[in-house]
């Protein structure tokens, strides 16, 4: 199993975002591409090294998903 997926969940290790859960929407050789569907939205994604997240070991279809879904999803890990 691949370390990071689309789809998965992370949480900020690092930065002024600490603590903040987001869905990673895209992956590179060093980045994750981070959506949390209100300030990072998937028109304005977060790139951020991956030493600087933990992923969360849930994963969601994000397929077709829009920032509303994103949204929901992020909210439903906060609580």
């Amino acid at each position: 199993m691949e370390r990071f997926k689309a789809g998965m969940l992370a949480r900020s290790k690092a930065g002024h975002d600490i603590g903040k859960v987001y869905v990673i929407i895209e992956v590179d050789d060093a980045y994750v591409y981070l959506a949390d569907g209100s300030i990072r939205t998937l028109k304005n994604l977060k790139k951020k090294k991956k030493k600087h997240v933990q992923v969360i070991c849930r994963e969601y279809d994000i397929a077709g998903a829009d920032d509303i879904a994103i949204r929901k999803i992020v909210k439903m890990e906060e609580y």
